[in-house]
C-alpha cells in the first residue's frame, strides 16, 4: 500500500509541472490575429484550395443529440439558441416535424447561403482579380463573389444562392449576401429564414490549413435580433482531396416516391 500510495503521490506532485510544460492555445491559433497568409499576385490573402467542415451543422446548427441518421454534435450558434420570433419558432417546429419531405434538400434544390458551406461535401475557392469563385461538390453548384465594388442589383430578386458582394478587411474576406430565396433552410432540422435575410460571411485564415468561418444573419421577419455562428474550415490534403467529377446523385422524383412508400429499402441502400 505504501508503494502504491507513494506512486500516486509522486504523480500528483509531478502533474502541475507537466501541465506547465504543455503549450496552451494562444490567440493566434483561434483568431488568426498574428498569422500571415501567403498572397496572390494581386496582393490579397490566398484562400485558394479545397475546404470542408468537420462538424454536424448540416444536420442542426443548434446543440442536438443523436437520432436515427443524425450524429450528435454541439451547436455552432453563438449563445446557444437562435433568437426566433414566437410565430417563426412555431414554423420551425412545423418544419422539424415534417423535415423528411419539407426540407428543400430532399427536392434537390440548391441549399443557399450559408448552408452550402457546411454541407458534408468539400468546396474549392478560386481567386481572380474581380471575383472569387466557389465551386461546391454538392450538386456542382457554382457561386460568384463579385469583388469589383459594385453594389447589389435592385430587388426584389429570388435567387437560390443569393447575390454575393465581397471586400477585404485585412486578412479577412467579407462577403455580403442578399436576395436569398425563402425556400432554402439553414439545416436539416428546419431552421429557416425569409426572403428578407441579410447574411454576412467572414473567411479568415488562421493557419496554412485552417480558416475561421463566421456568419452573421439578420432577418426582421423571422428573428428578434441579428445572430451569429462560427466554425472552422479545414483544408483537404492528399492526392485525392480534389472535388469529385461525378455529380452528387439527387433524384427528386424518386425521393418523393420513396418517402411515400413505407416498405421502401431505398434509404437503407443510399
Amino acid at each position: 500500500m505504501k508503494r502504491w500510495f507513494g506512486g500516486w503521490t509522486i504523480a500528483l506532485i509531478a502533474l502541475p509541472v507537466v501541465l506547465m510544460l504543455v503549450p496552451m492555445p494562444g490567440p493566434a491559433q483561434t483568431s488568426g490575429a498574428t498569422y500571415t497568409p501567403p498572397r496572390t499576385r494581386d496582393g490579397h490573402p490566398d484562400l485558394q484550395g479545397v475546404w470542408q467542415v468537420l462538424n454536424t451543422a448540416a444536420w442542426n446548427i443548434e446543440d442536438h443529440s443523436a437520432s436515427l441518421g443524425v450524429p450528435s454534435g454541439p451547436g455552432v450558434v453563438e449563445g446557444g439558441a437562435i433568437p426566433y420570433q414566437p410565430a417563426a419558432l412555431a414554423k420551425r417546429q412545423e418544419n422539424f416535424a415534417g423535415r423528411a419531405t419539407l426540407d428543400p434538400e430532399t427536392r434537390c434544390y440548391l441549399p443557399g447561403v450559408p448552408r452550402v458551406t457546411y454541407m458534408p461535401h468539400p468546396f474549392r475557392i478560386v481567386q481572380q482579380a474581380d471575383r472569387v469563385t466557389i465551386l461546391y461538390e454538392y450538386l456542382h453548384a457554382v457561386r460568384y463573389v463579385f469583388m469589383n465594388g459594385n453594389p447589389h442589383p435592385e430587388g426584389p430578386i429570388d435567387w437560390w444562392m443569393g447575390d454575393s458582394r465581397g471586400r477585404w478587411e485585412g486578412n479577412t474576406l467579407v462577403v455580403d449576401v442578399i436576395h436569398l430565396s425563402d425556400r432554402t433552410w439553414l439545416d436539416r432540422a428546419g431552421n429557416f429564414h425569409s426572403e428578407a435575410a441579410h447574411v454576412v460571411e467572414r473567411y479568415t485564415p488562421t493557419s496554412a490549413d485552417h480558416m475561421l468561418y463566421e456568419v452573421t444573419i439578420e432577418d426582421p421577419k423571422v428573428f428578434t435580433r441579428p445572430w451569429k455562428m462560427s466554425m472552422t474550415l479545414y483544408r483537404r490534403q492528399g492526392k485525392n482531396s480534389d472535388l469529385l467529377e461525378s455529380e452528387y446523385d439527387c433524384y427528386p422524383d424518386l425521393l418523393e416516391r420513396e418517402w411515400d412508400n413505407p416498405d421502401s429499402t431505398f434509404f437503407e441502400k443510399h
